[in-house]
């Protein structure tokens, strides 16, 4: 095997999310962890931002 293969692999593997599906179009979505409340934010430059 080689590094592509073992890449594509572990790709596989890990859940994968559309930021802009998880905020519905917006900018903003809260996701809940162990009772605690995080919002994911996306800038105008087009990052992400995970705060408590």
């Amino acid at each position: 095997m080689n590094a592509l293969t073992d890449m594509s692999r572990l790709l596989d593997a890990v859940p994968l999310h559309d930021a802009l599906a998880l905020t519905e179009g917006g900018r903003e979505a809260r996701i809940v962890l162990n009772g605690m409340i995080y919002s994911l934010r996306i800038t105008r430059q087009g990052k992400l931002i995970l705060t408590k």
